[in-house]
């Protein structure tokens, strides 16, 4: 069957499947039945429709073949594109592949809670430290040479700087010279006591002599007497030879107390000695001190370390005290980590420790806890709480553990005073 219109136009067949133009039909428009003619302005259309049992929108086998003519504007919309077909949406797969991955994640760590975690003791309130020693002038005068710069490494002995030392040369010659006096007070003093022996010995044989005198007298007395008591012999003669016994037993006196003087003076010349010598020891001392005084014009590196905070320059006049640089011992740093006093139950010395710092991002360093501070940082402050008064609030105390450090990882030098550092304790 076939439909003619006034213009041309052109004969196309409904494909199979094809909806059919109804005018009640939203989409179709008005019905139209087989061999029926429909103008439109002037535009005429024509549809074929057949019974079918397959319903609305199915064309009957009759209406497949059926020659139509079809107006321009169906024809425009034949020849636009087609609708893009829909794409297939991943979220399914996605949102099942995300719950694998954190179900993996939970049970990966429950079991690192289970096998590690529940044996680590954990902070974060750590630094890394190190026995820093301050180095200060103890002599007077004014710096004329700075050996060292800010972060240079020094060894023991090393010296960092030098201060005038023209007064301390002078201090050392005025010492030495003291000395070299002193030296000739001792060498009088012993020639005095050598000459001493000699009047000692003088004395000594005067006293011999005058001693034999008065055996001589006692037997002339002696016998005046006897020739008195037999008239043989004067009166006169027996006081002469009384008075010359007398006399000589005098002179035994004094020639022993002679000898006496010359030995008390020979002990005076030994004790001046002994003080001499004495004196000259102080000295001496006083001479040990102006060379050390002279060594401290020369500032020396106590231990090695490197240099930090320098603050003397060339010219400054330093005084005993005056702070000069730091040293920072880099081979002797240690961990002081900060543990919350209900963590401490757990903590013992010589527990391993592994820790990380922030300024060498994810490496891991072993350690060994060494000590727990004698009480919590709030203790040893400038100024100690006092809860005795007014009212309290409770806050968890945090008390220092000190860490050493492995010897090979603290001469790497890598670990500064001041780092953070997060520490974990092996309590297994």
């Amino acid at each position: 069957m076939s439909i003619s219109n006034d213009r041309t136009v052109r004969s196309m067949a409904f494909p199979a499947g094809s909806t059919r133009f109804r005018p009640d039909h939203p989409a179709t428009g008005p019905e139209i039945s087989e061999g029926t003619t429909m103008t439109r302005g002037d535009t005429t259309t024509a549809h074929s429709e057949a019974a079918s049992p397959r319903g609305v929108g199915t064309p009957s086998p009759q209406a497949r073949g059926a020659t139509v003519t079809e107006l321009p504007h169906a024809e425009a919309a034949r020849s636009a594109p087609a609708a893009p077909a829909k794409k297939r949406s991943n979220r399914p797969l996605v949102l099942a592949l995300v719950g694998v991955v954190a179900l993996g994640l939970a049970g990966w760590k429950g079991w690192s809670y289970a096998t590690v975690g529940r044996f680590l003791v954990s902070t974060d309130d750590a630094f890394v430290r190190a026995d820093v020693s301050t180095i200060a002038a103890k002599a007077t005068g004014h710096v004329t040479r700075v050996l060292v710069e800010d972060n240079a490494r020094v060894a023991a002995g090393d010296v960092l700087a030098e201060i005038d030392d023209g007064d301390y040369r002078l201090a050392i010659a005025a010492a030495s010279d003291r000395i070299a006096t002193q030296d000739a007070t001792i060498a009088r003093i012993a020639a005095q006591s050598e000459a001493q022996q000699a009047t000692i010995a003088q004395a000594e044989a005067q006293l011999a002599s005058v001693r034999s005198d008065v055996e001589r007298t006692e037997s002339d007395f002696e016998r005046a007497g006897a020739l008195v008591k037999s008239n043989a012999g004067t009166q006169q003669r027996l006081d002469q030879a009384k008075a010359d016994r007398d006399r000589t037993r005098a002179a035994v006196a004094v020639a022993e107390a002679g000898v006496a003087a010359a030995k008390g003076a020979l002990a005076v010349f030994q004790a001046q000695i002994v003080e001499a010598s004495r004196v000259r020891a102080e000295l001496s001392t006083a001479l040990d001190k102006a060379h050390r005084d002279l060594e401290f014009t020369q500032v020396r590196a106590p231990v090695d370390g490197v240099v930090g905070n320098r603050a003397v320059q060339v010219g400054q006049y330093v005084q005993p005290g005056t702070r000069l640089l730091a040293l920072v011992p880099l081979d002797k740093v240690y961990i002081e980590a900060n543990f919350k006093e209900t963590q401490l139950a757990r903590l013992k010395p010589g527990q391993p420790v592994e820790f990380t710092v922030d300024a060498l991002g994810s490496r891991v360093i072993e350690g060994r806890l060494v000590s727990v501070a004698p009480g919590s940082g709030a203790q040893f402050s400038l100024l100690p709480p006092e809860n005795a008064t007014g009212n309290f609030t409770k806050i968890v105390q945090r008390v220092p553990v000190k860490i050493a450090v492995a010897p090979e990882v603290a001469r790497e030098g890598v670990l500064r005073p001041g780092l953070s550092v997060a520490v974990d304790v092996v309590t297994r």
